[in-house]
């Protein structure tokens, strides 16, 4: 465990949480931005696809790799380094001028979030001792979650006072604190005994996870029937398998096979990959809805998502102050069981009612994310060797990203053919693309069908995601052990530079 003072501990972590609040924006700042790319930089439309997919895609693929190198060369090194490059990114960024270059300019931002998040994790359980570090933890998540609603927020602002360029350009002074705050209050921490870089496992890891994501993305659009995703989506599963097998045999593994047969890691890993693909899937189908049937523009629709990111706080501190006594399993099935609770208070939602409503569930699906999600981390970095909290962060980060990532493609593909199917059967076929289309054609009729077709795929979505809860908190009640230890790190694997920068 580092020596780092109590107070510098705290200020660290503020420096981690901007890291990964910057990553959260820029996953959702593009969506209000979209259109005003398209007629700046006559961006096609798959230009505008590649612009977010290409963040996404290398984002996923990057995640194993990036914490199993923070293993080998240095945790602070690594962060600095994706520091460094997502600040590069978002300057060039800023100032290009065709799709291209933007494509390429997203690419290195996912490459660097990619670094960011996995080894901004990994060095929690490093600063920050056993009791102070589900506090930790609540910060470092409410920072990421924080970021998805702000990006509509901040974004819009921006463009309707300043160019298309300035949505990344506030990148820039934020990583720009990050990294003089990394710098001088971050101790350094590796594994002095890695061998070399395991470069089969590092290049199966990205190509299969790259894929599989990439294929899971397109789905929605283009269809599962689609061979391109067919093809994307089998190949990755078989990518990561060999990759498994691999892994199995190598004497060094990027990843060790070992910390799936952990109950603690697997379990919580299963819980934790869950809740995030229930809260990306809340946050996908519930800002359409404010937008488009409660009327509120992208600015006030950030605004009234915050609920939900309060509610998160409130539950991750609420599982750290009870998780010494109520214990790992108890609190991640109970924050579950409220998960589903307010998610199924969502699936009643009905065309005529207010946004006070909506605020009221979101908060409860939000403590419950929180109380659930909080927990689940400090489970799984529990059980860590401190030497391999960089690959095992990067396990769990992968396992969150791609969970997000398909609760967008099938809740998201679920909600558009429940939306087609009970739109009139005359309705014109761009009102079938979206409800905000629909809306746009100025009909009355057709707007008052589209809405109620919206709410009525919106809630059976909301009821799946209620269902999915509670029977992940079954799974995590009857398999989950109650308590984490984490696994003792002989004298020679000490984790820590022997001479740490005085703090």
């Amino acid at each position: 465990m580092s020596t780092i003072t109590s107070s510098r501990r705290w200020w660290a972590l503020g420096a981690l949480v901007l890291s990964v609040l910057v990553i959260g924006l820029d996953l959702t700042v593009l969506n209000v931005a979209l259109p005003t790319l398209a007629t700046e930089l006559g961006a096609s439309t798959g230009d505008l696809q590649w612009i977010v997919v290409a963040y996404m895609v290398v984002f996923a693929s990057l995640l194993l790799p990036a914490g199993a190198l923070g293993d080998r060369f240095g945790r602070k090194r690594m962060l600095l380094a994706g520091l460094a490059a997502f600040g590069i990114a978002s300057a060039v960024a800023t100032y290009v001028g065709d799709a291209g270059w933007l494509i390429a300019m997203r690419a290195l931002m996912g490459a660097g979030a990619a670094m960011i998040m996995p080894l901004s994790t990994s060095i929690l359980p490093v600063i920050f001792p056993p009791h102070e570090r589900a506090r930790a933890i609540a910060a470092w998540t409410a920072g990421m979650a924080l970021g998805l609603p702000l990006g509509p927020i901040v974004g819009g602002y921006l463009l309707d006072h300043f160019w298309w360029g300035s949505i990344f350009l506030i990148n820039i002074p934020a990583v720009a604190v990050a990294v003089v705050a990394v710098a001088f209050l971050i101790p350094e921490s590796k594994d002095p005994s890695a061998s070399r870089v395991d470069l089969p496992g590092g290049l199966l890891s990205m190509a299969g996870l790259g894929a599989l994501v990439y294929g899971v993305i397109q789905a929605p659009q283009d269809g599962w029937g689609d061979p391109v995703v067919l093809a994307t989506v089998v190949g990755g599963l078989a990518l990561l398998a060999l990759f498994a097998i691999v892994e199995a045999r190598m004497r060094a593994p990027m990843l060790d096979p070992g910390l799936f047969r952990q109950r603690v890691f697997l379990w919580g890993a299963i819980g934790a990959t869950f809740i995030s693909l229930a809260m990306t899937g809340v946050l996908f189908v519930v800002p359409l809805y404010l937008q488009a049937v409660l009327g509120f523009d992208a600015f006030e629709t950030g605004l009234r998502v915050v609920p939900m990111i309060g509610g998160l706080m409130a539950g991750g501190l609420t599982g750290e102050r009870l998780l010494p006594r109520a214990g790992l399993r108890r609190l991640m099935t109970a924050g579950l069981v409220l998960l589903a609770a307010g998610l199924g208070m969502g699936a009643t939602t009905g065309v005529s009612d207010g946004y006070g409503w909506t605020a009221a569930w979101l908060a409860i699906a939000g403590v419950g994310v929180g109380m659930a999600m909080v927990p689940a981390m400090d489970g799984v970095l529990a059980t860590l060797p401190e030497d391999r909290t960089g690959s095992g962060s990067g396990a769990l980060q992968a396992l969150r990203q791609v969970g997000s990532a398909v609760g967008v493609a099938l809740l998201g593909g679920v909600l558009s053919a429940l939306y087609i199917a009970h739109l009139p059967a005359g309705a014109p076929e761009a009102a079938r693309d979206s409800v905000a289309i629909a809306v746009r054609l100025g009909d009355p009729a057709l707007t008052a069908a589209a809405h109620d077709a919206y709410v009525y795929g919106m809630d059976l979505v909301l009821a799946l995601c209620a269902v999915l809860s509670l029977l992940t908190a079954a799974l995590m009640a009857s398999r989950l052990p109650s308590t984490t230890e984490r696994p003792p790190t002989p004298t020679p694997h000490q984790t820590l530079n022997p001479h740490p920068t005085p703090l």
